[in-house]
């Protein structure tokens, strides 16, 4: 795909890293945050509609309450808080400069997690583009509960996002966005770290964001909770349903502009063909995962092979437990994600049919809801 066919896109996704925010000393810099702002209102005027996810607010905090470092959650909260005005305020000047409305979006784990709340979400944001404002979505560092809960729940315990990195994919994915831009301090995948390496390569597309792709990830960027790892699965995840992804060096002058003029910055991540239905990537990617099922090899083949539902017979273990309906994870006697699902049975029940045929559902439990844990249209393959 050339690069004149790659940026062709209606709704775009940009996100703005910590490290592309700020300056040398730590501070927001604004000369380089409203060129970003002077982008983004000239492609909107040209018709494009165009989310924004940027971090900031807690770096911003720290700053102003002169901290070396956000250490425990309750600091870290408080300096989200302090930092968090101060950051939209930028937002809102710059795009009211260009007669354009920014409207503020925290989010949180379970907006997207709890499908009601998500498919509410999908419904603002929509409503939102078509008014003409422009989403600037920030993790609500402030009021999520998700440094807590770790400490409570199962150790086994997978949350649908933990970084602005996933959190730009996801809403990539559930707004049907055809481009998402990532802006970093670096200029893109390499070959080889270039932080320790000088003749490390730039590759300039990627066609399938394979094991071996995220095997090339190393380190995470200093300041930001995330690194090139997070980047290349929120890449995965974005081209999966279709979607294109684009990760550039947010610090080189007029960048977003450069983009969009053809210039070839950066690394292109190639859209499959699979194109996962709504359902199935809130499935796979957008849910708090608390629960496991263990199944055996001749499960998992049939699962990913010929797109079987999972049966009874095929589980070796339950782990944790859940309810009826949830989403929970399905992996291999090795421990190896593979798979998710929204399960037919809560753990208790799912513990008693273990390794069972599915006519002795009715005899082992005293009902039947399903002949299968899980049905196949209910299962994302990761």
């Amino acid at each position: 795909m050339d690069r004149k066919e790659f940026i062709k896109a209606k709704r775009i996704v940009i996100k703005l890293g910590t490290n592309v925010l700020r300056n040398d000393e730590g501070y927001v810099s604004l000369p380089r945050v409203y060129t970003f702002i002077e982008d983004i209102a000239n492609l909107v005027k040209s018709g494009k509609e165009v989310i924004v996810i940027t971090s900031g607010a807690v770096g911003l905090g720290k700053k102003r309450l002169g901290l070396e470092d956000t250490q425990g959650t309750a600091l870290k909260q408080a300096c989200a808080a302090i930092g968090q005005g101060k950051l939209m305020s930028i937002y809102e000047n710059g795009f009211d400069t260009y007669g354009l409305t920014a409207a503020q979006i925290l989010l949180t784990e379970d907006d997207f997690s709890v499908r009601e709340r998500y498919l509410s979400l999908r419904t603002t944001f929509n409503k939102l583009l078509e008014l003409g404002a422009i989403p600037v979505i920030n993790q609500n560092d402030t009021v999520s509960t998700l440094d807590v809960a770790l400490r409570y729940v199962k150790e086994d315990m997978q949350v649908c996002f933990s970084d602005n990195d996933k959190l730009s994919a996801l809403v990539a994915s559930e707004l049907d966005a055809d481009l998402l831009i990532i802006l970093s301090d670096i200029n893109g995948l390499y070959d080889n770290n270039p932080k320790t390496n000088p003749n490390a390569k730039l590759i300039k597309s990627v066609e399938e964001v394979n094991d071996e792709i995220i095997a090339m990830a190393s380190g995470v960027s200093d300041g930001g909770r995330g690194g090139m790892e997070t980047k290349l699965k929120a890449a995965r995840l974005v081209t999966r349903f279709g979607g294109k992804v684009l990760i550039a060096n947010g610090k080189q002058p007029y960048i977003i502009k450069r983009i969009f003029e053809g210039e070839e910055l950066g690394t292109m991540f190639l859209p499959s063909n699979e194109n996962l239905s709504d359902k199935k990537r809130w499935i796979g990617y957008a849910t708090n995962i608390v629960g496991k099922i263990v199944v055996n090899d001749g499960a998992k083949q049939a699962l990913i092979e010929e797109m079987k539902s999972l049966l009874p017979i095929g589980v070796v273990k339950v782990i944790n437990n859940f309810q009826k309906g949830d989403v929970i994870s399905i992996v291999d006697e090795n421990s190896q994600e593979f798979a998710r699902g929204i399960v037919n049975y809560d753990s208790d029940s799912c513990k008693k049919l273990v390794g069972s045929h599915s006519d002795n559902i009715v005899d082992i439990l005293g009902f039947k809801n399903y002949d299968a844990i899980i049905t196949r249209d209910n299962i994302t393959i990761l």
